[in-house]
């Protein structure tokens, strides 16, 4: 039987190499191969700064702390999205409120949005849901209009654009992620895009227990006595995950062109086949292509995709609204029909492989296959 798997990753022999390069050098944790991450991930971004930690959770638990955001507040986000999502704003000492999302692309409805803002919501956290960014200039108009922050979950966003414009430049701050599916991967890892020099440098104690000097600072420079003015945390990124994102960040764009190639074979394939309900991509979006996702009938669901893993096709689910977990539900007392949208999208939604891996010979096995099973289910 033909065997697809969910993902593959692209590493290569570029990344071994340089992942062996630091090995065998002296320093491994965090000095100056994360720096050049850095700078590099800065310059692709067309932001003056990133700071690198080890997950996208940890990058958006810091944004919120930078912005002084923390108990008593509330922050406005949407709840069809991975966990890590409203954890982060609780691990702020915040408070998640969902919002709706968009029939049409699953991403936060700026209306929503708008009608959630309440005295003590100090910022919106929007999710680029599949790798097609917000409505940033609504957003934006709403977080102007009551004074709130910004901080984006790019998670799935790394390449993607809104008119023009990567994210973190239609914000305070962009969390991106480095997890083994995305787009770019170390296995784990994260990073914060930051537009100040001061809060750069804050975010860099944050992610380290508060030091005020680094590891490389205190070990290869003449030692002096460290200080902590400011409680942190651990979760700086390593030389070893910074060395493989450097290589991966290089191939970024091939690898974006080959997910665009197979996410553009999948919608043309699917467009108009009955049972089958696409997401709308809109015209200001450039899309990253994190994620192809197919609505069905969702009686049907769990039997299509049991059909598809039984014909060697891995599949998953983005996502289980967050707001039905048993987690969120018996502390803030959710239930079905509290956000209708986000449950009706994540009550009918598939993820497909997607990967530049891919052969064409597997595009075509997963089409087909996909087409047959949900006709014939």
């Amino acid at each position: 039987m033909k065997k697809i798997e969910f993902y593959r990753h692209s590493i290569g022999d570029e990344e071994i190499g340089r992942v062996e390069d630091v090995l065998r050098s002296l320093f491994i944790t965090t000095g100056d191969t994360v720096s050049e991450f850095e700078e590099q991930l800065a310059r692709y971004l067309d932001l003056p700064h990133t700071v690198a930690v080890t997950s996208c959770t940890a990058a958006m638990q810091l944004a919120f702390l930078a912005a002084g955001i923390g108990p008593g507040d509330e922050v406005i986000t949407t709840p069809l999205t991975f966990i890590g999502t409203p954890n982060s704003v609780l691990m702020a000492g915040a408070i998640p409120i969902f919002a709706d999302v968009e029939r049409g692309t699953g991403n936060l409805d700026p209306r929503a949005v708008e009608a959630a803002v309440g005295k003590r919501t100090r910022g919106i956290l929007p999710v680029h849901l599949y790798g097609q960014m917000c409505d940033m200039d609504a957003l934006g108009a709403i977080a102007e209009k009551h004074n709130l922050v910004i901080v984006e979950d790019a998670a799935h966003s790394l390449e993607a654009e809104w008119r023009g414009r990567k994210a973190g430049h239609h914000s305070d701050y962009a969390c991106f992620s480095f997890y083994a599916t995305k787009n770019i991967t170390s296995g784990e890892g994260g990073a914060i895009s930051v537009k100040d020099g001061e809060r750069c440098d804050l975010l860099k104690k944050l992610r380290l227990h508060g030091l005020s000097t680094s590891a490389i600072d205190r070990y290869t420079k003449r030692f002096e006595q460290y200080d902590v003015d400011i409680f942190g945390w651990k979760y700086n990124m390593d030389n070893i995950h910074a060395a493989i994102l450097i290589e991966q960040l290089k191939k970024v764009e091939n690898l974006h062109s080959k997910r665009n190639r197979i996410y553009k074979t999948y919608y043309d394939a699917f467009s108009g086949v009955e049972g089958i309900e696409l997401h709308a991509t809109r015209q200001e979006a450039l899309h990253s292509n994190h994620l192809f996702t197919i609505l069905v009938d969702p009686s049907k669901r769990y039997a299509i995709m049991q059909s598809l893993q039984d014909r060697g096709i891995g599949v998953s689910i983005n996502f289980h609204p967050v707001h039905l977990m048993t987690y969120y539900r018996q502390r803030y007392g959710y239930h079905e029909g509290s956000y209708p949208v986000a449950e009706e999208i994540g009550s009918r939604t598939i993820s497909l492989p997607l990967y530049p891996r891919l052969t064409d010979e597997e595009i075509t096995y997963v089409i087909d296959m996909t087409i047959d099973v949900v006709r014939n289910t």
